[in-house]
Order: C-alpha cells, then sequence, then structure tokens
C-alpha cells in the first residue's frame, strides 16, 4: 500500500475506551459524597469567618502578623528558589569530585522537618549554645552576636529544610531538556551564564514555579518552627487565639486569611508559569554534556555541595544521634521511658489508618473515573485533592466547626447531646482531618498507577460478565498495587510528622511523637528530644530514598532512550 493510498483511505473512528457507564450512579455519588466531606470543613470555617466579619475586633498585631507572613513566605522562596535551583544547575552543568554522589545525597535534608532542624539550630547557635560561649570566651562577654530568634534565622532553617522541593523540580526540568536549544545558544556566541538565563531558564520556569509553590505552601503551614525562632504568622496566630482567648469568631478569620494566602500562592505559581508555553523540537536527546571542573573551581563546587548537605541533614543528624547516645549514656531509663512506645505507637497507629482510609477512597475515587464518570465526577475528584493545598490549622478549625454545626442540627431534630463530642473529642476528629489533608498524595499516586492499565482490559472484564466491584478487586486493584504501596508510605510519612491538628484536635492525654518532639524542644529539653526526633528522621528518609530511585530511573531511562534515538 503506498503511502497516496494510505492518506486517501478514511480513518476509523478513534475508540474510547470506557465501560459504558456500568454502575455509574453509585460510583458517581462515591466520587461526589467525597468532594462534598473534603470540601465541608474548608467550607464551615469561610463561611463563619466571613459571617463574623464586623461583629469580632481584629487582632491588635494583624497587620504585623501579614506583613512578617509575606517576609517570611518571600525569603524563604527566594532562598529555596537560590539554593535549590543554583545546586541543580550545578550538578546537571558541571562535573567535579563526589558529583555523582552528591546529586542524590542532596535531597536527603527533605527527611529532617523544619521543626526539627529549628530546635537543633537554636541549640548550637543561641546564647547558651558552643558557638556564643566560645565567641564569649575568646572576644569577652562584650562581644556582639547577631539575635538568634529572628526572622532572618527562620529563613535561614526553613530554607536548608525545603531547597530540596526546588532542587528535585529544576534538577528534573534540567534532564528533560535537550542540548540542542543550549548548543544553538553557545554556538550563537551566548557565555553560558547567557545561554543560562535566556534559554535553559524559561524552559525551565513552570517546574521552577510548581517547586516554588510547594515551599511557600509549607512555609505558611509551618507552625512550630516559627515559633521557636519567635516569628508570629498568621498560622501561629489562628492557634494562639484559638487556644488563648478562646475568641472562635476571630480564629476562623484569622483562618480565612491563611486560606486567603494559600489561594494566593496558587494563583502566584500560575502568574509565574505565564502564558508563553515552551516546546523542544526533534525528541529526546542525550541532554547536557556536563563541563568537567578542574582545579580549585572544582574543589570550590564541591565544598558549596557538601556544605548544603551538612547544614541541611549530616550536622542536624550527628547532632542528634550525640544526645541520644549522651542521654543513654546518663540516663538508663532514657531508652525504657514508657511514654516513648506511647507515644510512638499513638503516631504509628493514626498513620497507618490514615493510609488505609485514604488509599481505599482513592481506589474508589479512581475506579469511578474509569467507571464511566462525567464532567461532574472529573471536578469532584479533583476537588478532593484540595485538602493538601489547605494549612492544617485551617482544617482542624473547620472539623471542629462542622461538628459544631451537626450537633446543633442533631439536636433540633431532637437528638439530645447531637454526636456527645465522639469525634472531637476523640482521635475520630483528629484522623477526619488528617484523610482531608493527606487524601491528595494518595490519590495522585494511586491514579497515576490506574492511568497505566490499558482500557480494553476494563472493557474486556466488562464483555465477561464481571461488574464493578469484581473488577476493582481483580483486575484495578491488583495491577495498581506498586500505585498502592507508594501511596501507603507518602501518607504514612507526613502523618507521622504532621502538627498543627493534633495540637488542634488532641483530645485529653493524647500525644504523639510530632507533639513530643514540638513540646521538649520548646522547652529547651534538646537531649531529650533526640530519640523521638530521630524516629521520625528515620522513617522520613524511607520515601525519600525511594523518591530517588525512581529518579535515578526515569534519568537513566532517558538517556538511553536518547542515545538509541541519536
Amino acid at each position: 500500500m503506498t503511502g497516496t493510498a494510505a492518506l486517501a483511505e478514511p480513518r476509523p473512528p478513534r475508540r474510547r475506551y470506557r465501560t459504558y457507564g456500568v454502575g455509574r450512579p453509585a460510583w458517581s455519588t462515591l466520587v461526589v459524597t467525597v468532594a462534598a466531606v473534603v470540601a465541608t470543613p474548608v467550607l464551615a470555617v469561610v463561611l463563619d469567618g466571613l459571617g463574623s466579619l464586623g461583629g469580632t475586633a481584629p487582632p491588635r498585631d494583624l497587620v504585623p502578623m501579614i506583613l512578617t507572613t509575606l517576609a517570611l513566605m518571600l525569603g524563604v522562596g527566594a532562598g529555596a528558589l537560590l539554593v535549590g535551583g543554583g545546586l541543580a544547575w550545578l550538578v546537571t552543568a558541571y562535573r567535579f569530585p563526589l558529583r555523582d554522589l552528591l546529586v542524590w545525597l542532596l535531597v536527603l535534608p527533605l527527611a529532617v522537618p523544619a521543626y526539627v532542624l529549628g530546635f537543633i539550630f537554636l541549640s548550637v547557635f543561641d546564647v547558651a549554645g558552643p558557638v556564643q560561649s566560645l565567641l564569649r570566651t575568646v572576644f569577652g562577654t562584650d562581644v556582639w552576636v547577631p539575635e538568634v530568634r529572628s526572622l532572618p534565622a527562620a529563613i535561614l532553617v526553613m530554607t536548608l529544610s525545603l531547597y530540596p522541593y526546588v532542587y528535585l523540580m529544576a534538577r528534573s526540568a534540567l534532564i528533560e531538556q535537550s542540548s540542542g536549544t543550549y548548543d544553538a545558544a553557545r554556538t550563537l556566541g551566548a557565555n553560558r551564564g547567557q545561554a543560562l538565563r535566556r534559554v535553559v531558564l524559561p524552559l525551565a520556569r513552570p517546574s521552577l514555579a510548581a517547586g516554588l509553590a510547594l515551599v511557600m505552601m509549607e512555609t505558611l503551614t509551618d507552625f512550630a518552627t516559627v515559633q521557636y525562632f519567635n516569628v508570629q504568622t498568621v498560622s501561629v496566630g489562628v492557634y494562639l487565639v484559638w487556644k488563648g482567648t478562646f475568641d472562635f469568631h476571630a480564629a476562623t478569620q484569622l483562618a480565612v486569611l491563611v486560606l486567603l494566602f494559600a489561594v494566593a500562592v496558587l494563583v502566584a505559581e500560575r502568574a509565574l508559569r505565564g502564558r508563553a508555553r515552551y516546546h523542544q523540537q526533534g525528541g529526546r536527546r542525550q541532554g547536557f554534556q556536563p563541563e568537567r571542573l578542574r582545579g580549585v573551581p572544582a574543589w570550590i563546587a564541591m565544598a558549596v555541595c557538601v556544605a548544603a548537605l551538612s547544614a541541611g541533614f549530616l550536622i542536624p543528624v550527628g547532632q542528634l544521634l550525640i544526645w541520644a547516645f549522651g542521654q543513654a549514656a546518663s540516663d538508663a531509663s532514657f531508652l525504657a521511658d514508657p511514654r516513648f512506645a506511647e507515644y510512638l505507637a499513638n503516631s504509628l497507629l493514626v498513620a497507618a489508618i490514615t493510609a488505609v482510609a485514604c488509599v481505599a477512597i482513592s481506589l474508589g475515587v479512581g475506579h469511578a473515573i474509569r467507571m464511566g464518570g462525567g464532567r461532574l465526577v472529573s471536578y469532584a475528584a479533583q476537588l478532593t485533592t484540595f485538602g493538601y493545598a489547605v494549612p492544617g490549622a485551617v482544617i482542624g478549625i473547620g472539623v471542629l466547626l462542622s461538628f459544631a454545626a451537626l450537633d446543633t442540627a442533631l439536636e433540633r431534630a431532637g437528638v439530645p447531646g447531637g454526636t456527645g463530642l465522639i469525634v472531637t473529642g476523640s482521635v475520630v476528629g483528629i484522623l477526619y482531618a488528617y484523610v482531608i489533608r493527606f487524601l491528595a498524595p494518595a490519590y495522585q499516586s494511586v491514579s497515576a498507577s490506574l492511568e497505566k492499565i490499558a482500557p480494553t482490559l476494563t472493557s474486556s472484564a466488562l464483555s465477561l460478565g464481571a461488574g464493578p466491584r469484581r473488577i476493582l478487586g481483580r483486575v484495578h486493584l491488583p495491577l495498581a498495587r506498586p500505585g498502592v504501596a507508594v501511596a501507603l508510605m507518602l501518607v504514612v510519612i507526613d502523618a507521622i510528622k504532621e502538627l498543627p491538628i493534633v495540637l488542634l484536635l488532641r483530645p485529653f492525654g493524647f500525644t504523639t511523637a510530632s507533639v513530643w518532639v514540638y513540646e521538649l524542644a520548646r522547652e529547651n529539653f534538646w537531649e531529650k528530644a533526640s530519640l523521638p526526633a530521630l524516629v521520625i528522621v528515620a522513617a522520613a528518609i524511607i520515601p525519600v530514598f525511594v523518591l530517588v530511585r525512581q529518579t535515578r530511573r526515569r534519568e537513566v531511562h532517558g538517556t538511553a532512550s536518547g542515545r538509541e534515538g541519536q
């Protein structure tokens, strides 16, 4: 058959493998219900905050809190962009000693929560720390030292903890770029700096914007680190007003303000991407060919990478180990403290239940879409991921408001006492808030695995008489098992590190490892906080290594594919 004949023949209609809407009403209702459950607490905060405007005087320090929050977010964002983007360019465009090892180790600071890095920083550089003690010994007691518990110090600590978000995004964007455009710019006379500014950065701008948005969202939701450094942000103000003055309406107004900050970050991320679209022609090639550095520049490049890794991971973990061994040597009962086992068990139990619930819901939502959900179902599925962009303090207050409204409605309907604090007075409230907060990473992982399943498999199962439930159990779930495993792990780690939700919703006598670390560090019990902090860091290292492994596989596969295509 000639090419002309092939063009002349009419193409068969493209078949869209949907499952003919089998079981569509029930599964579509599931997705809409999940979306409503996720959105209810946020909607409750917005309604209460807007409804109480004018009836409650705002806090006196509202304007300073807003300005401090803006300064913190902009400072951490700029620092993470500079450190993360700079390191990504350094390890991608150049070769130097230990470069092949450092390119993966630079992700490790992601395993150290900012509130853990914060109290370690204070223990080293505060008035009673070794640095200031040494300075007073050498230069006398009148030596001037910058204030440690300050906004700049908080920006530095959070930058060291959060820069891997930008580093990963920038590194991925640089790897995916073809070297053709960069080489063309160099051929036309541009030096490496000009080519970076005019060619590489525009192509990487969407990825940099996404990484920067993640950093700013994490900064906005931070609760413990900023308190260590006496930095008053809007998120901290929500908790202090709620727990300190019991002015619930003022707290919800601040929560709405925090929510507006989150929306502003998302809008800014879209604006940073710009309306322009950048595409590369000719498929994937080998990418950047790193230039080998020699002599002093090579050692400087290695020193910069080692310094970032040391400040964000090696030194903090080393200090935690020193404290833990020292505490165990001086107090043999330290390791046998019954509270440690209890609080760790609480963290693991809540995290495990949350992970199973999030994965089950994600499977149901993803399966409903494959069963032929319409536009409404697709929109509702996207709404289920909204909770991850909402700060934990807002979700916690929203849960309390939602069940308070439910209690009122039940009492009016003749149910004495409503729910009787079964939810808000127990761990159930924490679990509900956790599911809202961490449903997004579970859904993204499960959905990615479900999308890899050929639609023909689902259609074939239907043609053989299998119903939606059987297809989920016998087809979709077994094939999506890798995504399910990743989703379980991600949710467990995020839930173990979560702090604001537990502080707002925990019942009397219930404490988790993250809360224990926060309370001990707040009272300057650094050594006692070391062991639970090490457990949190060790648990967080697992998904970091999985992420590195997956990224490395994609890089190796992409490089091999590029070489085969040449």
